[in-house]
């Protein structure tokens, strides 16, 4: 090994500690905060009194934080609606997939969410869900 290598070997190994460190520091914690864990508390409660076996509140907030995370998300946005519309078919793939009418229940669970996390995005996700069809076909 030559003086240049060790000195390129040196660099190279303080650079990838000092990024390291950088990194630790700056990445952003899940944290679990007040709001969050009273939003997950009312969630879970309405959840369960719609039927849903709902998780842990801690789950929850974990998920949804106190912002509702990716649930709340644009839900008018082209993929969005077209990932929900996606999953209201018969599970089938390429030319045999075809849409089904749904229990009226599947999409329950995200409005909850959204009323209580999101309910300025409530309307868009609520266009969405009034132009399908839904049969109570699921006891």
């Amino acid at each position: 090994m030559t003086k240049n290598n060790t000195v390129l070997y040196v660099t190279a190994g303080v650079l990838v500690v000092v990024l390291a460190v950088i990194a630790f520091i700056t990445f952003p914690k899940a944290e679990e905060n007040d709001q969050a864990t009273a939003q997950a508390e009312q969630l879970r409660e309405e959840l369960v009194a719609a039927g849903i076996n709902a998780p842990p509140a801690d789950q929850i907030a974990a998920v949804l934080g106190d912002d509702g995370g990716a649930a709340c998300l644009d839900p008018g946005d082209a993929l969005r609606r077209n990932i929900l519309l996606q999953q209201l078919t018969n599970g089938a793939s390429g030319p045999g997939q075809r849409p089904v009418i749904a229990d009226g229940r599947i999409v329950q669970g995200q409005i909850l969410i959204m009323e209580i996390y999101c309910p300025d995005t409530l309307a868009a996700f609520r266009q969405i869900v009034d132009d399908l069809k839904f049969a109570k076909v699921a006891s």
